[in-house]
């Protein structure tokens, strides 16, 4: 009777850059911390939604379109 074959794929063999950038991605990861991610989670201060809206209408009531 012939053997079955596992039923889990194969792997390839990595390349030198794939193991390269797989250390750096497991060092990166090792080295973010939870002080890195509150950087990311504070809302900065921007330019009020209000004063945007006012250039907008501005700059749309000076325009004129092409005549065809």
């Amino acid at each position: 009777m012939a053997k079955r074959k596992p039923n889990k794929p194969r792997r390839r063999p990595l390349s030198k850059e794939e193991r390269r950038l797989q250390a750096i991605y497991a060092k990166s990861r090792r080295d973010f911390s939870a002080a890195d991610l509150q950087k990311f989670t504070v809302i900065e201060k921007g330019i009020p939604i209000e004063r945007v809206i006012k250039e907008m209408e501005k700059i749309q009531k000076s325009y004129k379109p092409k005549k065809a």
